[in-house]
């Protein structure tokens, strides 16, 4: 079917209660499949990579950011740009190695835990928000850049913050392709 001339495309948002009560279930469902929470954390994971893989696309498309050249600008493009336009939230970064390839994106707020109050003790090791994990780790690799991301610290385990960890996993001068 095609639009009619002149017509802007209808911008659909979901709200994000929604969006956050539904994930909440989806967490819950995975905690009633799932004896251990590493599997759980495991499916998390895994299908936020899915998530992410996709998601690059729309990203590009919509935010029409320049290439990265460094690291720094990668995570600080992920924090500013990326968890703004998806999460409404801007995590601050910290770099937290002297070769420039690990960075914290510590978030004051996740808006995905709005209706948690805490993890039931059975479930302690369980990594609520993993999905976010998969998500960065997927669009990260669209754009060939390796990284190991996960939570380094979180709420709702009793920490002051909620921090996740990027490490990328090659040197900067590996990225660069020689041509033959």
């Amino acid at each position: 079917m095609s639009r009619p001339p002149g017509r802007k495309q209808e911008n659909h948002k979901i709200s994000r209660e929604l969006v956050v009560l539904t994930y909440g279930a989806l967490v819950a469902q995975l905690c009633k499949d799932y004896e251990k929470d590493e599997d759980v954390n495991t499916c998390l994971d895994r299908m936020g990579y899915g998530i992410g893989v996709r998601l690059i696309d729309d990203f590009l498309a919509r935010s029409a950011v320049k290439k990265c050249r460094s690291y720094s600008e990668t995570a600080d493009m992920i924090a500013q740009v990326a968890f703004k336009m998806y999460l409404g939230v801007t995590p601050s970064v910290s770099c937290s190695s002297a070769a420039g390839n690990e960075f914290s994106l510590i978030l004051d707020k996740n808006p995905l835990v709005d209706f948690v109050e805490e993890l039931p003790a059975e479930r302690a090791s369980l990594c609520y928000c993993n999905l976010l994990c998969g998500v960065i780790r997927g669009a990260l690799e669209m754009v060939h850049l390796a990284a190991d991301v996960t939570f380094l610290q979180d709420r709702l385990k009793g920490d002051a913050v909620t921090e996740i960890g990027i490490t990328f996993l090659r040197k900067a001068e590996d990225r660069k392709h020689k041509r033959n």
